[in-house]
C-alpha cells in the first residue's frame, strides 16, 4: 500500500504543463466560437436588457459557486474530524476541481484526493476512507434527489426538444442512473455491511481473462474498502446527517448557478424547477464526457438542452459562455494561482520552481 502511494505521489508531484490547461480552454472556446459563427444574431445582443438587477443575478451566481466551495470545504473538515484547517480544505477543494477541469471528466479529481489529503497531513488509511465517503455521498445525492425532483416535472418537459442529441438524453440518463445505483449499492455494502464478501466477489470476477488486466487495481481498491469499512463503521447518525447536508448544500448551490444566470438575461417565463432538474441530467453527460472537464461536449449539450428557454440560439450560446466562465474557467484560474505555492510546500522548492516556470 505505502509503495503504491509513494509511486502515485511521485507521479503527481510533477507540475501540470501549460498544454494541459490550454486544451480544455481551447476546446470550450472553439465550440462556443463555432456556435456563435453559425448562429450569431446582432439583434439578439442589442435586445438584451442588461440592468442593475441583471448584474445582481450574475453576482448571485458567483456567490452560489462560493457556497458550493464552502460546502466542499466544510465536508472535508467534517470527514477529517476538523484536523484540516479551512485553508487546507480550500487547497484540497481547488486542487480537486482543477484536476477535474484538466483531465477527462470520467477520471476527475476524486482519485487524487487521497494524495492531496496525505500531503496535508492526513494518513493514507484515513485519506482513502475520505475518498470513498466523498464518492458515496455524491452518488447518494444524485440517486435520492433526482427521483424527488422528477416527481414534480412531466418527462415531456424534462426532455422537451427536437434536437438529436437531446432526444438521446432520456435513454442515456436512465441507463446511467441504474448503473450508478448498482455501483453505489456495491460501495455501500462494501463499506458498511459485507466488505469481505464484496472483495471476494470482485477479485473472482476480475480473474476472468477479459478482465484480468485490471486485477491488481481491483485488489488495491478492495483492500482500501476494507480499511474504509473499519474507519467509518462507528460513526454516529448525526455525523451522517451533517455529511449529507453539506453534500446537499454543495450540489444544490452548483446547479442553481444556472438559474441565477438565466435570471440575469431572461427573467420572465422560466420554470426554475425544470432548469434545476435539467442540470442533473446534464451533469451525467459531463461526468462521462471523454474531454478534459467535459469541455466542448458540455457547451454544445447545454446549448441544445436549453434552447427552448430562450427565443434564439444566439442568446443561449451567450448564456452558456457566461455559465462556463463562472462554473469552470474560474477553477482553472484558481488552480494556476494555488498550485505553485502548494507544490512548493508539499513537494519541495525545486518542484515549485519548475511549476512556476511551466505555468507562467
Amino acid at each position: 500500500m505505502e509503495e503504491i502511494i509513494q509511486q502515485t505521489e511521485k507521479k503527481n508531484s510533477k507540475p501540470y504543463k501549460t498544454y494541459q490547461v490550454l486544451i480544455p480552454v481551447l476546446l470550450g472556446l472553439f465550440v462556443i466560437g463555432w456556435l456563435f459563427l453559425d448562429e450569431f444574431d446582432t439583434d439578439v445582443f442589442l435586445s438584451f436588457n442588461f440592468t442593475f438587477v441583471s448584474a445582481l443575478f450574475i453576482v448571485l451566481a458567483f456567490i452560489l459557486m462560493l457556497t458550493r466551495d464552502f460546502g466542499m470545504m466544510w465536508r472535508f473538515r467534517l470527514l477529517t474530524d476538523r484536523d484540516l484547517s479551512w485553508k487546507q480544505a480550500f487547497h484540497i477543494n481547488v486542487l480537486s476541481e482543477f484536476t477535474s477541469a484538466v483531465t477527462p471528466a470520467i477520471v476527475g479529481g476524486s482519485s487524487l484526493v487521497v494524495i492531496f489529503l496525505i500531503k496535508e497531513g492526513i494518513n493514507a488509511g484515513r485519506s482513502t476512507t475520505i475518498m470513498f465517503v466523498n464518492l458515496l455521498l455524491d452518488e447518494l445525492f444524485f440517486l435520492v434527489v433526482c427521483p424527488l425532483v422528477f416527481l414534480f416535472i412531466p418527462l415531456k418537459e424534462l426532455f422537451n426538444s427536437s434536437s438529436v442529441i437531446v432526444s438521446t438524453f432520456a435513454v442515456v440518463f436512465t441507463s446511467l442512473y441504474f448503473t450508478r445505483l448498482v455501483w453505489t449499492s456495491i460501495m455501500f455494502i462494501g463499506i458498511f455491511k459485507r466488505p469481505n464478501w464484496i472483495r471476494q466477489m470482485l477479485l473472482t470476477l476480475f480473474k476472468l481473462p477479459v478482465l484480468r488486466r485490471w486485477y491488481s487495481k481491483v485488489d488495491l481498491l478492495t483492500n482500501n474498502l476494507l480499511q474504509a469499512s473499519k474507519d467509518i463503521g462507528n460513526r454516529s447518525y448525526w455525523f451522517w446527517i451533517q455529511a449529507f447536508c453539506t453534500t446537499l448544500l454543495t450540489w444544490s448551490a452548483r446547479f442553481l448557478v444556472v438559474n441565477a444566470v438565466f435570471m440575469a438575461f431572461n427573467p420572465e417565463h422560466i420554470n426554475h424547477l425544470i432548469v434545476f432538474a435539467r442540470q442533473m441530467v446534464l451533469w451525467v453527460f459531463m461526468v462521462v464526457s471523454p474531454t478534459p472537464g467535459g469541455s466542448g461536449v458540455t457547451e454544445y449539450a447545454f446549448k441544445e438542452y436549453y434552447s427552448d428557454v430562450f427565443s434564439s440560439a444566439s442568446a443561449v450560446i451567450f448564456v452558456t459562455f457566461v455559465w462556463r466562465i463562472i462554473s469552470y474557467y474560474l477553477y482553472l484560474l484558481l488552480g494556476i494561482l494555488v498550485i505553485p505555492n502548494w507544490i512548493k510546500k508539499s513537494f519541495g522548492k525545486n518542484v515549485a520552481e519548475s511549476t512556476q516556470s511551466t505555468l507562467v
